[in-house]
């Protein structure tokens, strides 16, 4: 929006003719700037609590360095998954304070404090799920939402899960993230009312078709209050997760 345009609605509420409020949604609808290779949404913010996530896989180095340059101008917290150490670097010359975890491949700038005490349970069935749980977690930390780490309690052992059950059933989420047959899911959601955000990963062998075996097992859970995203993806199961307990404060 150019200035001229919003010095003319400023005056259009000064004189009555619109409302305070349409002017909000003016502008949380439109603001975005253009990069030429990107059109950057300035006011996702405005509208999800949290700034627009760069998806770094299949971005030249440099301009996934342009980008998150331009939005570090305007938020304190920034975002950037699936980035290569090389992305990492690239970034890391124009913004020193990025932080980068090699596991989950995130790019992240957290800032102090948190936006709400409600905590999530990020739980895994193995360790080879730590990848994308990660993801999970780290993506919730930096939008300002405490996490408790649950790893390696599959159903190959149901006792560690039964061993953590007053953790999981005191938080406001449960983020849980399997491969192979994606059992965990069923279990935890079947033994907790609070939301279950089950992610299927693409770990196991043959025949788990890299997580297609574990997607199909969650969609068809019969436990109620259980929600799926798809394959290896922590960042969705974060931004649920937020939204769900953004929703909850109203």
């Amino acid at each position: 929006m150019k200035r001229e345009n919003l010095k003319q609605l400023l005056h259009q509420i000064k004189t009555g003719l619109i409302e305070p409020e349409e002017v909000v949604d003016m502008l949380i609808s439109e603001p975005y700037t253009d990069m030429g290779f990107a059109q950057i949404d300035d006011h996702r913010s405005l509208r999800d609590n949290f700034c627009e996530v760069v998806f770094c896989q299949g971005k030249e180095p440099g301009q996934v360095a342009q980008i998150m340059e331009h939005l570090s101008t305007r938020n304190e917290r920034l975002l950037g998954t699936r980035a290569s150490e090389e992305v990492f670097q690239a970034v890391k010359q124009r913004i020193p304070d990025i932080c980068y975890h090699s596991q989950a491949r995130l790019l992240y700038r957290p800032a102090p404090g948190w936006c709400t005490e409600d905590k999530v349970a990020v739980v895994t069935a193995g360790t080879s799920d730590l990848p994308v749980a990660e993801e999970a977690a780290i993506c919730l930390e930096t939008m300002g939402v405490p996490v408790v780490r649950l790893f390696d309690v599959g159903v190959a052992g149901i006792h560690r899960v039964l061993h953590n059950l007053p953790i999981i059933r005191n938080v406001k989420v449960v983020i849980v993230v399997a491969g192979m047959d994606g059992a965990l899911a069923s279990v935890v959601g079947g033994l907790t009312h609070r939301p279950v955000i089950a992610v299927p990963t693409s770990v196991g062998y043959g025949v788990s078709f890299n997580g297609l075996a574990a997607l199909l097992s969650m969609l068809n859970t019969c436990a109620p209050g259980v929600g799926v995203v798809n394959i290896d993806n922590g960042y969705g199961a974060a931004a649920l997760a937020q939204s769900i307990i953004e929703t909850n404060h109203g």
